[in-house]
This record gives structure tokens, C-alpha cells and sequence, in this order.
């Protein structure tokens, strides 16, 4: 590796053939002074990362990549979205999204390696597949990324240039939750046992499940990603000691970043491993909690539009269901509000309109109460989801229009 300066980097991402493709480190690992570079110095390029956060460039010119959109790129006219299980984006790399140059926001060398920290996730595939044509890799070298261990920490020979950059991480604290986000993470909490591993992401029902989950004892993380809730979990003598905590990226607070920093408790591993159905599958008591915009009255989920438009992508949500419903003791939770508090109107749906991200859960779980699904008759399903799940007020009109659908 060849620690640059702007100007000398700046020159090599101007020799990149045509018009490139980036892949960048995507979440709150985003590496924002190798973009300021390429921005400056390429006419017009593709840029590939997960999750964008806002300050990535999104001018006439750049096409916008991903398999899971985040607020940088929702709703741009130049996003090119890529529908794909994020287990297989990693093939892409290979296939229809070949990388010319890779971004990546490291830690600073330490025994002849680095660590991507905080974001290991698709990046391992993305090197791999982009010194196999002889492209570039270009690591933001920074002393505040903490030193993970697992599929991040890679070779420096492995990176062609590198730019110091001492700067601190993007943090994303956790907020208080609500009444009715308290509710649900009880609800969830109630059908954990202990021992059991865990998949959560992060918002105020996944904060408010690991809150309730503080008096469980024996659990296990493996998971897509974590948060601080994981932290509280280990502070309050929740996690099983011995057991590794396994994920792909994480995000949160300053706290979080410290406390992961040369931990070798945590495993940051890349997708493949992390959302690989059969690994998942191998994962004792596997509950895979996940969010929905919508659930129907077949018991079918929307998590990933909102009219149509595309909001956020498959993510994880499929493969954890899967490997979740095959793992001993394993379960597959979908988590949501009843009354959506921006659109004003009920997420139990008779029939959603956009394309499906998930079905087949084992269980569907409101603030009003847990809906089994897996194992019933569709008629059966469809009443619980009425009964114990849906709002109130719209109770009466959902099991008129479950009479039309053939459902009661």
C-alpha cells in the first residue's frame, strides 16, 4: 500500500477506463474524503454501496448503485436499483456489477494488515473481484475506525494506495422508545427464551425488544448487523459470555465503536457467512425479528415500497426468515406498528399492492398482540392477524374483506 496525498489520488482515479464503477463502504462507514476525490476529479462514474448516508454525491453523472437504498439515494432520479438478497449481492461483483475501483474507510495499519471495522459486509467480495481484473483499492486510513476481527482485517498488499484521514466515525445514538415501541418489544421479548440467538436490526422496536430481553440469560448474536442494544444486553449479563458475537457491519454510538475496538468477543463477517440461509439455519433457538411497512391477511410482508417506489430493498429480511424457520427452536417474527403514524392508515392490509419482500413467518407482532402464523390454515391465519394484530378501528373492515378473499 502507497499512502497518498489528495492530488496523487486524484490522478490515479482519473486514469480509471471510461466511466467508472466505485464500490464504497456504505452505512456509517462512509468513506467521505475518497468520494470527495472521485467527485472532483471523474466526469462521471457509477457509485455502488448499501445504506447511503446523506453526503454522498448524487450530481447529474453519477449513477446511483445499490441492492438496499438508503436516504442518500431514495427517491433520486439516478438511482439504479438492483433487486437482489443481500446474501447474494457479494455474486453481483462478478457478474453485472463489476468494480473498476474500490473506497474503502479503514482502520490504520497494525501487523501488516487493516481492519474495515465497522462495515465489513459486501466489501471483501468487492476487493476480491476488482484485483481480480486489475482495478483499484483505495483505503480512507483512519485512527477512529475501530480494529474488528473476521473478514475485515485484510493484507496490506491487498490495497493499492491509502489517504490518512483522522476523523471521528458517523454516529447514529439510540433514542428513547415510545409506548407503543415498548409494547411490541415485550410482545417479541415474551417469545425468547433463554439461549436462544438473536437477529435484530435498529429502531425504536428492535431497541425496545433488546431492552425487554436485558433479564433473559444465555443469548447469542448472530445477526446482519447490531447496535448498542447488544451492548446494553452484554452490560446487563444477558449474552452468553463465551459465545462470539457474529455480524457483518454494526452501527451506533461513540460507545459502541470503543467498546467493539480490538474486542475479540466480536466477529465482523462478510455477508456470505453472516446471511447464508444454512449457517443461519445452524444457529440454535434462531429468532430473526424483522419490520414490514405492511402485512396482509395472507400473511405476506412489504418492507421494501411504499406505492410502488422503491424505499428500501430486500436486505437481510429473506434470509434470516429462511434460515430462522429451519433452525432447531428457530422462529421468524415480524415486528410492526398496527396504525402507521405518518401515512395515518392501518399496516394490516387486506391484499398488499407492491411486491412481496417475505412470507411464511412464524408469528406477525402489533402493540395489540402476537399473531401465530406458521402451521395454521390460511383462514386461520387471516383471523389472528385480525384479532391480535390489526388495530381496532379497522377490525370490522378487515374481516369483510377477508370474507371476500376467501379467507373467512
Amino acid at each position: 500500500m502507497r499512502i497518498v496525498t489528495p492530488e496523487a489520488l486524484g490522478a490515479v482515479l482519473r486514469a480509471l477506463p471510461g466511466r467508472p464503477r466505485a464500490v464504497a463502504s456504505g452505512n456509517l462507514a462512509t468513506p467521505l474524503a475518497l468520494l470527495e476525490v472521485l467527485d472532483r476529479e471523474v466526469p462521471e462514474f457509477s457509485l455502488c454501496m448499501l445504506n447511503a448516508q446523506p453526503g454522498i454525491p448524487t450530481r447529474e453523472g453519477v449513477v446511483l448503485e445499490t441492492s438496499f437504498v438508503g436516504p442518500a439515494m431514495r427517491g433520486r432520479a439516478n438511482l439504479a436499483y438492483v433487486p437482489s438478497r443481500l446474501s447474494l449481492v457479494p455474486l453481483l461483483f462478478t457478474t453485472t456489477l463489476v468494480p473498476d475501483v474500490v473506497l474503502l474507510h479503514t482502520s490504520v495499519p497494525e501487523a501488516g494488515t487493516v481492519s474495515l471495522g465497522t462495515e465489513v459486509n459486501i466489501l471483501p467480495a468487492a476487493v476480491e473481484a476488482v484485483r481480480a481484473r486489475g482495478g483499484v483499492v483505495v483505503a480512507q486510513l483512519n485512527r477512529r475506525m475501530p480494529y474488528t476481527y473476521g473478514d475485515g482485517q485484510l493484507p496490506l498488499e491487498s490495497i493499492d494506495y491509502g489517504l490518512e484521514v483522522h476523523a471521528p466515525l458517523a454516529a447514529c445514538p439510540a433514542l428513547a422508545p415510545d409506548d407503543v415501541a415498548r409494547g411490541i418489544g415485550e410482545r417479541v421479548a415474551s417469545l425468547v427464551s433463554d439461549g436462544a440467538t438473536l437477529q435484530l436490526g435498529i429502531g425504536s422496536v428492535p431497541d425496545a425488544t433488546l431492552q425487554a430481553l436485558s433479564v433473559r440469560r444465555g443469548l447469542r448474536v448472530w445477526s446482519e448487523m447490531f447496535s448498542d442494544g447488544v451492548l446494553a444486553l452484554d452490560r446487563a449479563g444477558a449474552l452468553d459470555p463465551d459465545a462470539v458475537i457474529t455480524s457483518s457491519f454494526l452501527f451506533g454510538s461513540p460507545e459502541l465503536y470503543e467498546w467493539v475496538d480490538h474486542n475479540r468477543r466480536v466477529r465482523v463477517l462478510r455477508t456470505e457467512k453472516t446471511n447464508d440461509p444454512g449457517s443461519i439455519a445452524r444457529q440454535r433457538g434462531m429468532a430473526s425479528v424483522n419490520g414490514a411497512l405492511q402485512v396482509d391477511l395472507f400473511a405476506q410482508a412489504n418492507a421494501s415500497r411504499i406505492a410502488t417506489r422503491i424505499y428500501s430493498g430486500f436486505g437481510g429480511q429473506t434470509d434470516f426468515i429462511v434460515g430462522a424457520l429451519h433452525s432447531p427452536g428457530g422462529q421468524a417474527l415480524i415486528a410492526l406498528r398496527s396504525w402507521h403514524p405518518k401515512a395515518d392508515c392501518s399496516t394490516i392490509v387486506p391484499l398488499v399492492d407492491e411486491p412481496v419482500t417475505s412470507f411464511q413467518h412464524s408469528a406477525v407482532v402489533t402493540e395489540h398482540g402476537v399473531a401465530p402464523i406458521w402451521g395454521h390454515t390460511q383462514q386461520v391465519q387471516a383471523r389472528h392477524l385480525i384479532e391480535r394484530a390489526a388495530h381496532p378501528d379497522v377490525r370490522e373492515e378487515l374481516e369483510e374483506e377477508a370474507v371476500a378473499l376467501g379467507l373467512a
